[in-house]
């Protein structure tokens, strides 16, 4: 929770930097719970669209972390080595997806790349156990 909290808190529309594998699936772990919650309260109160299959409550929780998640993403690929602006290969359907998921799920660039440091703390060759 404290990742998913820290991306809200202090990450919010911060595009720049880079993120680990941990925040990122942390906070996709507690949005799509928070979003299965909030779709079953909204069916549970009658507050959903059959049109848009989507409720009030789901629909404002979704616009309110939609720049978050961008902005975690965008963190994300910088981590290995991409610029965010790949995740617009998300918009391909079906073949673009898979390609950033498979963008997201990769190591982290273990070097300090053009947007910085590597969050883990380690250098490439201290990861690998290399002593210089």
């Amino acid at each position: 929770m404290n990742e998913y909290l820290k991306v809200i808190r202090h990450h919010y529309a911060d595009f720049s930097g880079r993120a680990r594998r941990r925040e990122y699936w942390m906070f996709t772990l507690f949005n799509l719970i928070i979003t299965f919650v909030l779709g079953f309260v909204d069916g549970m109160l009658g507050l959903g669209s059959d049109d848009l299959s989507l409720g009030v409550l789901s629909g404002i929780y979704t616009l309110a972390v939609l720049i978050p998640g961008l902005a975690l993403t965008a963190r994300r690929l910088h981590d290995t080595g991409r610029s965010g602006w790949w995740q617009l290969l998300s918009l391909i359907p079906l073949v673009g997806g898979i390609v950033v998921l498979v963008f997201v799920v990769s190591d982290s660039d273990a070097q300090t790349n053009r947007w910085g440091p590597n969050p883990k703390g380690v250098s490439g060759s201290a990861a690998f156990g290399v002593q210089g």
